[in-house]
């Protein structure tokens, strides 16, 4: 009997194990991930205080690299691609040498393609989601060896993988680990169980077209591989899961209260404490249990964040296992407080002139692959032409341009990835495609969670140029029960009540002012309405002029917010 019991587990874990690993996950809309640990805020947890105090992770004991040369091969078509190469023993020695992160096109695989509307394929296939074609749908293939390091022995241990597109696979030590979509935002898996002493070997696949391609439609060079920095990270057994933090101000704008929330993996205490610019306590907390934990800090007239004003402090969450620090996380933090008033957005209380720009995450030399360095040049350049606010089109973009716009100062518009652009706006849009609802809710779900802690974000973007419908009503319902404290906006849903901006695009000049004269009670912020690719902008003064002129509606036009109801966003799709 007992034997027939093992033998029954046995069949019955290798079935699970044949389940877990279809290969048809590319192909599936509601399969998004297998084994993907859950999103949580942006943040990274030291292993002492003193590490906490430079915020350089790289640094850290419990960060490692896996950026750097990998073994690479590239297949034109996806049912050339290797099947086995993730095996211990596959022999890659004739393979190919590719950086990380890195974009094939840029390294000698494919061509470089623009395409404004419609998908990459379109002149070899027609759009018939969830399929798509397996000719020239490009497949790429990772290996790398690597070390763990001797004191991470006992700990968790996490890969993260900024930014892959369209999808990966991936495998440790010859061991399917699991799968992953959402091109632009990081995937992060728990490797403990698949590692061992010593040598391990990583490997991973990526397709340059998969299900989730179809809501990655957006209007720009399309690139594949690797775009943002990839490591391993250890935590011990008791870690803090997520952190986030909700600042609010009082009626008067002045005195503020800091809700701290934290989910706790093990039974622990957290020690919080909130620091000043020159490192002085203003406040302190303890929480103590499992699970999710929650303490409100009050702050007696903190330093006020906006984007002229773009002062942060900075918690620190220590938690303890006794005595003992087991890790210490750094989350900067602005007071500020956002509210929808008689159709005007106010920030603490007081209007705001939007002038804002659209920004691709694109490097002239790099394509997706964008330095800090660049990063920075883009908010000098933003500053120097009096720009204060930024919309992440189309996508998440890096977590660092959220550290930058918190640091410097721009109001954001953040923008989940989604841009079903090729299927048009009517019966087809996948925002009225059932198999696509868990996609569209997975991703905006997941927009949400990793950058709620950032002050810079005033606004969430459901997404661009996808068209409306029951998937998108969805994700508006449940940012706003998700997060009382920012507006939600989408272009398509107009003036209905699943967007708190009507925020059309190239919204003309009469209409414009025919709307700041009527009584609809939303304010008008266009997400785009000039729109340079190439060597002229016409069109653009009349804006202002017309901001300028009607001053008891310039809120309809410029986005002062005291006055008007519209605020307008320039377009760039390059860099200057």
């Amino acid at each position: 009997m007992r034997k027939k019991l093992a033998t029954y587990c046995l069949a019955a874990l290798s079935l699970t194990a044949m389940q877990a690993q279809t290969f048809n996950e590319w192909k599936d809309p509601e399969v998004n991930a297998v084994n993907r640990s859950p999103m949580h805020t942006n943040y990274f947890a030291y292993a002492t205080p003193d590490e906490a105090k430079t915020e350089v992770k790289e640094d850290s004991k419990n960060f490692m690299t896996l950026n750097g040369t990998w073994k690479f091969n590239w297949v034109k078509d996806a049912d050339s691609r290797p099947t086995d190469f993730f095996q211990t023993n596959f022999n890659d020695k004739g393979w190919d040498n590719m950086q990380v992160p890195g974009v094939w096109e840029h390294n000698g695989y494919g061509d470089l393609i623009y395409v404004n509307a419609g998908y990459a394929w379109r002149n070899q296939y027609q759009s018939n989601p969830p399929l798509v074609p397996t000719t020239n749908n490009h497949v790429g293939s990772y290996r790398k060896e690597i070390v763990i390091p001797a004191d991470w022995k006992g700990k968790e241990v996490f890969a993260h993988f900024g930014s892959v597109t369209s999808n990966m696979y991936i495998w440790v030590n010859g061991r399917y680990v699991g799968y992953s979509e959402d091109s632009k935002l990081e995937a992060e898996f728990n490797l403990t169980s698949y590692l061992k002493p010593g040598k391990n070997l990583i490997a991973f696949q990526v397709f340059r077209w998969c299900d989730g391609t179809y809501l990655e439609d957006q209007d720009f060079f399309r690139f594949s591989g690797v775009a943002r920095d990839c490591y391993l990270y250890a935590r011990n057994k008791k870690y803090i899961q997520d952190i986030r933090v909700t600042p609010d101000l009082d009626s008067q704008y002045k005195d503020a209260a800091l809700n701290v929330s934290v989910d706790l993996k093990g039974s622990a205490t957290v020690d919080i404490n909130l620091l000043d610019k020159q490192g002085n306590s203003v406040a302190t907390g303890s929480l103590k249990g499992s699970g999710k934990l929650v303490s409100t800090l009050s702050v007696a007239n903190p330093a006020k964040w906006t984007a002229e004003t773009p002062n942060l402090y900075t918690l620190t969450a220590t938690l303890k296992d006794g005595n003992q620090i087991v890790e210490v996380i750094p989350i900067k933090v602005g007071f500020r407080k956002i509210e929808l008033k008689g159709a005007q957005i106010l920030v603490n209380g007081k209007a705001v002139l939007f002038k804002g720009v659209n920004r691709h995450e694109m490097d002239p030399d790099y394509g997706y692959v964008v330095s800090p360095e660049r990063m920075v040049q883009d908010i000098m350049l933003m500053k120097q032409l009096n720009i204060n606010a930024v919309r992440t089109c189309h996508y998440p973009d890096n977590n660092l341009w959220y550290d930058l716009c918190d640091q410097y100062g721009l109001y954001m518009v953040a923008e989940a990835n989604i841009e079903s652009h090729g299927m048009g706006y009517g019966e087809k849009t996948l925002a009225k495609n059932p198999i696509y609802a868990k996609a569209h809710m997975e991703r905006n779900q997941r927009n949400v969670q990793r950058s709620y802690n950032h002050p810079a974000i005033i606004f969430w973007s459901l997404g661009n140029e996808a068209g409306m419908g029951p998937n998108f009503e969805k994700c508006y319902t449940w940012i706003k029960q998700e997060d009382k404290t920012r507006a939600v906006q989408y272009e398509q849903a107009g003036t209905s009540e699943f967007t708190d901006i009507f925020c059309p695009m190239y919204y003309d000049y009469n209409r414009s002012q025919k709307y700041c004269e009527g009584d609809i009670n939303k304010p008008l912020i266009q997400c785009e309405y000039a729109h340079a690719m190439g060597n002229s902008q016409g069109g653009f003064k009349e804006y202002w002029d017309l901001t300028r002129k009607y001053r008891n509606i310039r809120e309809v036009l410029s986005g002062t917010l005291s006055t008007n109801r519209l605020t307008g966003k320039t377009k760039t799709d390059c860099r200057s």
